[in-house]
């Protein structure tokens, strides 16, 4: 069945955006891409479009919300909210609230099918895992396509659609792979992964519209060969950065992603507990002092409040009020109100999350304690603007000077003109140090729904009707293998790290790995440790690496498979790595004798000591 719809979904951390546009139309055109407004409920019993649904799922007990309440038009006895209703309610139970469903996809030390969501809620409470709640607000969306664009129609269902979905451009192998599963179990199997800074900047090349005859002006007219473009992106919970170079291939001005960061786990979740704490000061000040559920509440309040305020920032006078549920049994008494400033939100968030700093500053770490309490794992250092210099830096001695000629931010955060100032006037602040130039912004002119028509515009130049961004896998992908020596007591065996996937390996390529030599076990699971670099992205397919710093290559999980045959055999292997269409890496055994393959699958359980092959 073709498609009659290209559909782009940013499957975000605190929204979540779909945008779509007519698969066929005549060739030379472009087709205007439009943004589906999602159902949902925004209060009990009250369904409204809206053209971003929250990323929040909420899973009520049995008096929290009436069971009219919570129908849908195509589900009368649905028991699960998503959506606006859903964050807003959490605000007062938040211990029935799953959000940052994406980030803990990432989340290597769980076993992410498994169901923990909401995180460290009472036994009564039912949960999810990652993948499911993450495929509950996709299934939501699906829902929501079907009743109000496909009515029925099953040609337009949007299974049946092609479907684009971003994800960030730091997600390893297994992130990836784990969004794909969250599709699938959403009834979505059509789909193709795109990274978010991506598909931010294809909204941008999309905006200017070049296959409209009144239009003059393109994107080449703010770009020119050698620009160094950073994209800075900022949402709820992660920040990502990448890097595109504008190049000249055949006289046209080409652009290709030649870098991408790692995943950090700050955001704007970071900012509104930062807020949140201020106010608990504050309030124990006044003898007032908050459980652990009432500082989350707090928290998604504190939300709100950042996003008003953060519009304002130069005004002195603004300010935001919070309300807390009370404790008590009094509902009216028990409530807790406090507020908050623009200069409080401006000294939190400006100096604490974008200070002033240098290129040769780098994030702290923070000493280690022996015992953590086990949650998402974010960065020790909030300071983003540190980060920035830490990724910049890594690029040095690549052949060329790598400071940014130009940003292009993307993100909620990035609504804010104070953040994006104060951004501009850091990297600005470098160039005494690494060269004469300005550091200039591109203008986005969205900044919530640019991801998702950004990947309904990647689409389309995948159908060969716009401009495509050369990029391929964002890390550098190894197996590690432990060096043949004679035993010595005291002394463990060295690890190497053998190259079986490059950075920029592209999408629909394979590449096979004969040497060195496998002898595998058969009737017995093997294991290999997969290794991933987003630093080095030099080494080449099949290189061996024997020495590494911890920040160069990082453990990510093991990959196993269960090889069948007779107990005790061996058999000659050799390794088939393949990047799919849809995205995804995937690593084969070979049998040297015969040609059957074997897929190793992702180990996705809590990390746990494996050997090494």
């Amino acid at each position: 069945m073709e498609p009659t719809y290209i559909i782009g979904i940013d499957l975000g951390t605190t929204n979540s955006i779909v945008a779509y546009v007519e698969a066929t139309v005549e060739k030379g055109k472009i087709p205007a891409i439009q943004i589906f407004s999602i159902a949902q409920l925004v209060g009990s019993g009250v369904i409204e479009d809206r053209d971003m649904i929250p990323s929040f799922v909420f899973i009520p007990g049995k008096h929290d919300v009436s069971e009219k309440g919570m129908a849908l038009p195509w589900d009368a006895g649905n028991t699960m909210i998503i959506g606006e209703f859903a964050r807003d309610r959490g605000l007062d139970i938040p211990m029935r609230l799953i959000s940052s469903s994406k980030s803990w996809l990432c989340n290597p030390l769980i076993d992410r099918n498994k169901p923990i969501l909401p995180w460290q809620s009472p036994d009564e409470v039912a949960k999810l895992s990652p993948v499911e709640s993450s495929s509950a607000i996709l299934k939501h969306i699906r829902y929501a396509w079907d009743h109000f664009i496909a009515k029925g129609d099953e040609q337009l269902f949007m299974e049946h659609q092609e479907i684009y979905l971003t994800v960030p451009a730091s997600f390893d192998a297994v992130a990836r792979e784990l969004t794909v599963n969250a599709a699938k179990l959403s009834g979505l199997s059509n789909i193709t992964l795109l990274e978010e800074p991506q598909a931010a900047f294809y909204a941008w090349i999309e905006s200017f519209g070049e296959d409209r005859i009144e239009t003059t002006t393109t994107w080449r007219n703010f770009v020119q060969k050698g620009d160094l473009i950073l994209v800075c992106d900022i949402g709820g919970g992660t920040t990502d950065f990448s890097l595109i170079e504008v190049s000249e291939a055949e006289g046209q001005l080409a652009l290709e992603r030649i870098a991408v960061g790692d995943h950090l786990l700050v955001g704007g979740d970071n900012m509104d507990l930062a807020l949140a704490h201020n106010i608990s000061e504050k309030l124990a000040k006044k003898k007032k002092r908050l459980d652990t559920w009432q500082m989350r509440s707090l928290s998604y309040n504190c939300r709100k409040a950042k996003e008003i305020l953060c519009a304002s920032l130069n005004d002195p006078d603004q300010s935001y009020p919070i309300t807390l549920l009370g404790r008590g049994s009094s509902l009216i008494g028990g409530t807790i109100k406090a507020e908050l400033t623009t200069s409080e939100v401006k000294d939190i968030i400006l100096e604490g999350f974008f200070p002033k700093c240098s290129i040769t500053d780098r994030p702290q770490s923070k000493r280690q304690v022996a015992i953590k309490e086990f949650g998402l794992k974010y960065e020790a250092d909030p300071a983003i603007t540190k980060h920035i210099a830490q990724f910049i830096s890594q690029q040095e001695g690549k052949g060329k000077d790598r400071l940014p000629t130009a940003v292009f931010f993307n993100g909620g955060v990035m609504k804010s003109k104070a953040i994006r100032e104060r951004i501009l006037e850091v990297l600005s602040s470098w160039t005494s140090t690494k060269s004469n130039h300005n550091i200039r912004e591109i203008e986005n002119q969205n900044f919530d729904l640019s991801v998702a028509r950004g990947a309904a515009y990647y689409g389309i130049a995948r159908h060969g009707r716009g401009i495509r961004i050369r990029s391929g896998l964002g890390k550098s992908y190894y197996i590690s293998v432990a060096a043949a020596m004679p035993a010595v007591p005291g002394v463990p065996t060295p690890i190497k790290a053998l190259c079986v996937a490059p950075f920029g390996m592209e999408e629909g390529t394979k590449s096979v790995l004969k040497d060195p030599k496998f002898i595998l076990v058969v009737g017995e699971n093997v294991k290999f440790d997969l290794l991933g670099s987003s630093v080095r992205t030099d080494d080449t397919f099949g290189q061996v690496v024997e020495e590494w710093d911890d920040e160069e290559i990082e453990e990510i999980t093991t990959i196993e498979t269960l090889l069948e045959g007779d107990i005790g055999n061996l058999i000659p292997v050799y390794f088939e790595i393949s990047i799919t269409e849809v995205g995804t890496l995937e690593f084969y055994c070979v049998s040297k004798e015969d040609g059957q393959r074997w897929r190793l699958e992702f180990n996705v359980r809590e990390k746990q000591d494996s050997g090494t092959v």
